[in-house]
């Protein structure tokens, strides 16, 4: 008989980017290979902020969809109903998370009497879906696994978005429960795997985001890829491409553009959408720039193309969040070999990694000169060891079908 597992979060597919995109590529790897995969997740919404396309009608309500595959495996997403803040705080992204714990918890208390899953795997964010995983663990004796894209509660606090001692200290005594309980914890970055340890004081296993090398791979002739998108071959193109939110500082990107006004043939792209995006380009338009570019979401089938244009990707984060996230971003532009100028602090795993393998060019986060500096010498210098040493290391570590054999074994034996 096919194992089983249970995924509840809250970000899943068709999310183009983020924790949703990992979450369904990982359900789908494991059906295809065989496992019944069953999903408590919400409406996608992520990074436009609103729920997106035929979705949309059905929002208020639950939803379910059935897919099955020559493996024998399959798909049941259960789809619930959650607040989804067109402008997010602090307080409206805790009322996101609350909206979602009620209408999953419905959803579970409808599932447990039915056939038995082996695993159930919980995704934080948000970090309190965990007691979900352990209710059905403790009812239906299942293996529970707790995997932490983001470690929520210290960006919630370092960002000053929660400002409430109190208030902090009671989150982290859940979590604390939490993690004492699953069987097991498990993270995305070496740094995040330490600090993590030392909270739940147990190991935590690595199960770091991939990146489908098959599909994201290096190109030639990059002008004539910059002309399909509109640019000029010998145009020099410095990329954002992601989600556009308040904690990356990506007015960042604006600054070093007025830097560049005398070289027009800089130009700077921010490819995305987020509850930001308006921020910024009013932003642009105030400091009259017009070597900036905003751009929508690129589609899937052109998306390899797209991240090979670029001479330059900008992997840009504030300093108090560089050791609580790894930026799922980052695993794509290794895969195709892209320059990845990332801002870190020294102390964070994140330059630890990039430093150790040599893979991309680091800079002091949120300091202005250092990031100016590190675009031009991006431009200018030669750094075909870099990028050469970034596919390397996709290839090595970040390949999809050695991370989710490995996690089979791990988390359905």
């Amino acid at each position: 008989m096919s194992k089983s597992i249970l995924l509840i979060g809250y970000n899943y597919a068709p999310e183009p980017t983020g924790i949703g995109k990992y979450s369904g590529e990982m359900i789908d790897w494991l059906a295809r290979h065989g496992t019944a995969c069953t999903v408590i997740t919400a409406y996608p919404y992520y990074p436009q902020w609103k729920v997106q396309g035929s979705y949309y009608a059905d929002r208020h309500w639950y939803k379910t969809e059935h897919q099955t595959f020559a493996s024998g495996g399959s798909i049941t997403t259960h789809r619930c109903p959650l607040y989804v803040p067109a402008n997010p705080s602090g307080l409206k992204r805790i009322l996101l998370d609350f909206s979602f714990l009620l209408t999953a918890s419905f959803k579970l208390v409808q599932l447990l009497p039915g056939r038995k899953i082996d695993t159930v795997f919980v995704v934080a964010p948000s970090f309190q879906l965990g007691l979900l995983g352990l209710v059905y663990k403790a009812v239906r004796k299942a293996k529970f696994m707790y995997h932490i894209q983001d470690l929520q509660i210290e960006a919630a606090r370092d960002l000053g978005m929660i400002k409430s001692p109190a208030l902090v200290n009671l989150l982290f005594k859940v979590e604390r429960y939490i993690l004492r309980k699953a069987d097991i914890v498990s993270s995305i970055s070496p740094g995040m795997l330490r600090r993590i340890s030392d909270k739940a004081g147990k190991p935590v296993y690595s199960f770091p985001n991939w990146a489908d090398t098959n599909l994201f791979y290096p190109l030639e002739n990059r002008g004539a890829l910059k002309e399909i998108f509109g640019f000029k071959a010998t145009d020099k193109v410095v990329l954002y491409s992601g989600a556009i939110g308040e904690k990356q500082g990506l007015e960042a990107i604006l600054q070093a553009a007025d830097t560049f006004r005398a070289h027009p043939e800089v130009r700077f792209v921010i490819c995305g959408s987020g509850p930001y995006k308006q921020k910024l380009q009013d932003l642009a338009a105030g400091l009259g720039l017009t070597n900036v570019d905003f751009l929508p979401l690129q589609p899937f089938e052109k998306f390899n193309q797209f991240l090979n244009m670029a001479d330059v990707h900008l992997v840009i984060q504030k300093a108090n969040a560089s050791d609580l996230v790894m930026p799922s971003k980052l695993t794509t532009i290794l895969a195709v070999g892209g320059l990845a100028l990332i801002t870190a602090t020294e102390e964070s795993s994140l330059h630890e990694l990039v430093s150790e393998h040599r893979m991309g060019l680091l800079v002091a986060a949120e300091d202005q000169a250092a990031l100016n500096e590190g675009i031009r010498q991006a431009i200018l210098e030669d750094n075909q060891a870099v990028v050469a040493n970034a596919r390397a290391y996709a290839e090595k570590y970040l390949a999809i079908d050695s991370i989710m054999a490995d996690f089979k074994a791990t988390a359905l034996a």
